[in-house]
């Protein structure tokens, strides 16, 4: 089995493709002075960057999770996931709220898609 890593750091890789997938890790902002849909927004252009490095883009995503650190961010989120959303094309998605790394950030996702073939 051959495992492609992207976007590697000193951690962890951005994103794996394995097994016909692409795994992606936890994306944050790499701004955390912005907000809720500022950081959303920074995170959905890292998503694009990757899932295009992999050769694909996010109409193979299949799943995305999503965590807020205070679900009340939720309407911000969405506005800006609707405007990158392909509406022919929406992954299963789940939103929750949980504790992130840092206390500045807002957002995290995590997602798999199909690798290209």
């Amino acid at each position: 089995m051959t495992i492609q890593r992207l976007a590697e750091e000193q951690r962890l890789s951005g994103a794996t493709v394995a097994n016909g997938f692409i795994f992606l890790a936890g994306q944050i902002a790499d701004d955390s002075s912005l907000d809720a849909e500022g950081q959303t927004a920074d995170i959905l252009a890292q998503i694009d960057a990757l899932l295009a490095e992999a050769g694909t883009d996010k109409r193979a995503l299949l799943q995305v999770q999503i965590t807020l650190a205070d679900i009340t961010d939720a309407p911000a989120m969405n506005r800006a996931w609707d405007r990158w959303l392909d509406p022919s094309a929406k992954p299963a998605r789940m939103t929750s709220e949980g504790r992130l790394v840092d206390p500045k950030l807002k957002v995290e996702m995590i997602g798999i898609a199909l690798a290209p073939r």
